[in-house]
């Protein structure tokens, strides 16, 4: 069982949550605990978590997780919903680095992931995951407009038997009708949350392929970090150097493969703008000569 799986297992799955992705992170500037002497260090792993609930509506959550040194266990530490995650801040739009901000109404945070393809996973899973909340949250409240109006205009046999009894005069409506009004007048929808300084690779619709790339790199980097752990305890040898550089060599293929891919699909997306242009032309000079 992944680490992923088993935070799911023990966090998310008791409180009826499903976990989307876990990044494990350390912090670009790592806080002090003002509650240990000096000189104590706590060593332990953090994880920054997205889940999404199981029941409706849906609430989308981000959640801190720690596992201390020595521990197979996790705790829950903090928690914030989206509607509280106000920017994402993906540091350099250029290229893969596995620096991240977050910053929510009451703190920021400074990460960094344990590898650029870990932090490319997280962010456009994230993103994606905001895209679809917002886009529910929406619908749900045009929904509520449309029963609302159906409501106010009542049955059709009873609409016809005021009209004969009453002429032309119309039913003022109630107050529970003017209380919704005033709720959908008066209702703010929250701020969405921003990305900034994110690649467009990890913003943009056609990007599964990038998420596959991610993750086999991501695959990668761990089997490279779990090899050097066991080559420093076992005190090397050729076998695990040369296995390491199989791996490192199959990491720098991977990522060129990724960027010949965005290239590609920065390729298409021009040739599709274009196509949308020639056909715009054509149909304006169809219409111009058909007249």
């Amino acid at each position: 069982m992944n680490i992923q799986s088993a935070i799911n297992k023990e966090i998310f799955i008791p409180r009826d949550e499903r976990l989307l992705v876990a990044v494990e992170v350390q912090r670009r500037r790592r806080k002090r605990m003002s509650f240990l002497p000096p000189g104590a260090k706590t060593e332990y792993k953090t994880f920054i978590c997205l889940s999404v609930t199981n029941k409706r509506p849906h609430q989308l959550l981000i959640t801190k997780v720690k596992q201390f040194e020595g521990s197979s266990s996790f705790q829950s530490r903090s928690q914030w919903t989206v509607e509280q995650l106000r920017q994402v801040n993906g540091i350099n739009p250029n290229k893969d680095s596995p620096e991240f901000d977050l910053l929510f109404d009451n703190t920021e945070d400074q990460w960094v992931a344990s590898s650029s393809a870990e932090k490319c996973i997280f962010v456009q899973i994230l993103y994606h995951a905001c895209q679809t909340y917002w886009e529910g949250k929406a619908g749900s409240l045009g929904k509520t407009g449309k029963l609302s109006k159906g409501k106010g205009k009542g049955k059709p046999g009873q609409s016809t038997q005021q009209g004969v009894g009453a002429g032309t005069s119309q039913t003022p409506p109630g107050p529970a009708s003017r209380t919704l009004q005033a709720r959908r007048k008066s209702y703010v929808p929250p701020k969405q949350t921003e990305f900034i300084n994110c690649q467009s690779k990890l913003t943009g619709d056609a990007c599964t392929m990038n998420l596959v790339i991610y993750r086999c790199r991501a695959f990668l980097n761990r089997m490279k970090t779990k090899m050097v752990s066991n080559q420093s305890r076992s005190g090397g040898g050729a076998s695990g150097s040369t296995m390491a550089n199989v791996v490192q060599r199959m990491n720098v293929a991977l990522g060129e493969r990724g960027d010949r891919l965005s290239r590609a699909e920065d390729k298409t997306v021009d040739l599709m703008q274009r196509a949308q242009q020639f056909a715009d032309t054509a149909h304006k000079l169809a219409l111009k000569y058909s007249k």
